[in-house]
């Protein structure tokens, strides 16, 4: 929502894209961005799981799921509000499995993320500032998830360790970011 708010006050013209997890937040959270879709006349298109699990983890079902419909949209740019704590999350959790990797600013063939650099906190800050509403995933306070664990138990650690990690992980992508 932030990013919407953002892209709004720039004069952008947008249309919104939500993808239903097929859970109970899901619903909620469709429902609420059809309110608001509704309410400022902003168009928007709803995707839903259509497959099965099989023997992929929730996660990545979701993930795969979701850049499926994403996929689908026919669209120059795509922007989600993935940002630096995802980022840093993500690093570890590929690191733990020997890959360490970080989330790329670009997916082929046109999702965009500009706010990867941007640290939760500041998003959060605009959203409250600007009386920006969303929803929170009460999922996300679980932590039967691997990224949930690592946000929750594992991120908290490694700032102990190293106060300076978002700055780290924000050089590396700034580097790549200059590359690109």
């Amino acid at each position: 929502m932030v990013v919407v708010d953002f892209l709004k006050k720039g004069k952008r013209e947008i249309s919104l894209a939500y993808f239903n997890h097929d859970t109970m937040h899901g619903r909620s959270a469709q429902s609420f961005v059809e309110e608001y879709a509704d309410r400022e006349n902003v168009p928007l298109l709803v995707g839903k799981v259509t497959s099965t699990k099989g023997s992929r983890s929730m996660e990545e079902f979701w993930r795969d799921e979701r850049y499926k419909f994403l996929n689908r949209i026919n669209s120059d740019y795509i922007i989600t509000c993935h940002h630096l704590d995802d980022c840093l999350e993500t690093w570890l959790m590929s690191s733990f499995h020997g890959k360490p990797k970080l989330i790329p600013f670009h997916r082929e063939p046109h999702i965009y993320r500009p706010f990867l650099m941007t640290n939760k906190s500041t998003i959060v800050d605009y959203a409250r500032r600007n009386k920006v509403e969303w929803i929170d995933d009460p999922s996300n306070e679980s932590c039967a998830y691997a990224r949930n664990q690592t946000r929750h138990n594992i991120v908290p650690q490694v700032l102990k360790v190293n106060p300076g990690i978002r700055t780290t992980i924000y050089k590396k992508l700034l580097e790549i970011y200059k590359g690109s």
